[in-house]
Parts: C-alpha cells; structure tokens; sequence
C-alpha cells in the first residue's frame, strides 16, 4: 500500500470529522492510504457509552453516504472508488486523553506515575485528574503526570463490583 498526498487525506478528514461530529462520535484515528486502484479510509471512533457491532454499523453507514455526496461534487478520491473500513478502539489501545480515561470508569488499568507503575480501578476523572482506587486507597494523579494506561483483562469482577463494563 502506498500512501495518499496530504491534501487528499485532509479532505477526507474534514468530511469524517463533519459527519462524526453529527453522530456524537470522536475520530481516534484515521488512515487513509492507496491500495492498487482503490483508496483504503480506516476511521477508529470512539464515543462515551457503549459502542456495540450495530453502532459501528450505523456509523460506517453515514460515513460511507457522506463520503459518497462528497465524491459527487469533486470528492477526495482520485480514482473515484474507496474501501472505508471503520472500527472502535480494543481494550489494548493506550489510554492517553482525558476521554479516555473517563470512557473506562470502572476498569482496572496499569500506568506509569513518574518513576512508578501504578495498579487501580478508575474511580473518577475530571478535566484535569483521574482518581485511581488502589490497593492502598484512592489516588489522585493529573494527567500531566500519567504515563499512557493501559487496561488490564479482567476474567471475574470483584465481589460486589456491579460496575457495567462498556
């Protein structure tokens, strides 16, 4: 796969970004690179609440009309034909942004503070903490000072955590 030119990968970006907006979605990741004759556009959203198979079904279909009305009057695409392919982050994806960490509420995450890594289950976030519950009580902790979080799997939730996993 090749890649694409700068200004192709940013109209379609903008028209991603336009129609995510609308759905109430955020835009992750996008990449857009030339595969034979077809252009191959892979979006990752992300969004508070659960992101199920029928939402990402939904999504990929606004997606896909948008970027066919755009096609219509001159679109991105050089040779006029595209494979999107969209999908939401999997539980191995870094925890780095304030979303983030407050999309994961609940689960139980590694990272790194300063010259430790810290174990605990995300307790609360605001605009500019996330306050861990560990082993030795709850820890505040700004951003600023986490390394990227990483979720940890968890095969059974501790006795009496109704916490819903999303």
């Amino acid at each position: 796969m090749s890649t694409v030119s700068d200004s192709i990968r940013d109209r379609v970006r903008a028209v991603v970004e336009s129609t995510l907006a609308d759905e109430g979605y955020d835009l992750e990741e996008l990449k857009v690179s030339q595969a034979g004759r077809r252009t191959l556009v892979r979006v990752l959203v992300g969004r508070d609440g659960p992101t199920d198979l029928d939402a990402i079904a939904a999504v990929s279909r606004s997606l896909s009309k948008a970027l066919d009305e755009a096609e219509e009057t001159g679109g991105p695409f050089a040779a006029g034909s595209y494979t999107l392919e969209v999908s939401s982050p999997g539980v191995d994806r870094p925890l780095k942004l304030p979303r983030h960490w407050r999309r994961n509420i609940g689960r139980l995450v590694e990272v790194p503070v300063g010259d430790e890594t810290v174990t605990g289950r995300i307790e609360a976030t605001d605009e500019t903490t996330v306050t861990l519950r560990t082993t030795d009580g709850a820890r505040t902790v700004a951003y600023g000072e986490l390394g990227a979080g990483r979720i940890q799997l968890e095969f059974s939730r501790p006795a009496g955590d109704d916490e819903k996993e999303g």
